[in-house]
């Protein structure tokens, strides 16, 4: 897993579904902000990709890049290819994400009410059996359960399987989204102009645009 500080590894794509085919080695001398989301998920329409799209407005004739990258960890059959180039072409949105910007006004005629201006990639899926399991359960416990060591054996074992047992559902895993270490979506992966991974921000926090103006500055 890529950490805060080190050098930024391309993304792996499948492809490029909007824009020109590009990457972060190709953008050094930029900051660079990708904008990771699934299609199958309210809160990236509703906060992630709104924000990403504002930063890029303001900054985007600066030495700033935007891309967006569309992942997959979840609801396979709806976080596909296809439905992101119905997404990009005409505005269609499905499942939870047409659920909830429908009740939040969000659609015109069960439409998008916005388009995404910059180039968007699609993460690269691999087979679950292609990723190593037990070293990806290490990298969760240490990352996200940081009392882990202070469990008693079995609760630590009973929580090792849990997890192992979780990864080992999922049908599929995307390339840079676990690179990268992502815990959901919408992320927003902040890189310096000297290609350093400078944030790696979960949720929508309200920062990126200040973020964005003090790399910036550098």
């Amino acid at each position: 897993m890529v950490e805060i500080g080190k050098k930024a590894p391309n993304l792996q794509v499948s492809g490029w579904a909007q824009g020109e085919a590009t990457n972060l080695d190709r953008l050094l001398g930029k900051v660079i902000l990708v904008e990771v989301f699934q299609v199958n998920c309210p809160g990236c329409f509703l906060y992630g990709l709104p924000e990403a799209i504002e930063v890029y407005s303001k900054y985007r004739n600066g030495d700033f890049e935007v891309l967006g990258l569309s992942t997959a960890f979840e609801d396979f059959d709806k976080n596909t290819s296809e439905n992101l180039t119905k997404l990009l072409s005409d505005g269609e949105v499905v499942g939870q994400t047409r659920a909830t910007l429908s009740e939040h006004g969000w659609l015109n005629q069960q439409k998008l009410r916005y388009s995404i201006p910059f180039p968007i990639a699609i993460d690269r899926l691999m087979d679950r059996d292609s990723v190593h399991v037990d070293d990806k359960v290490k990298s969760v416990i240490e990352h996200e359960v940081p009392n882990f060591e202070r469990l008693s054996y079995g609760e630590q074992m009973r929580l090792t399987t849990r997890i192992r047992d979780y990864l080992l559902q999922r049908e599929y895993t995307a390339a840079t989204f676990e690179t990268y270490g992502m815990r959901g979506t919408p992320t927003s992966l902040l890189i310096d102009k000297q290609g350093v991974l400078r944030y790696n921000l979960f949720g929508t926090t309200g920062k990126l645009d200040r973020l964005v103006r003090e790399l910036l500055a550098e």
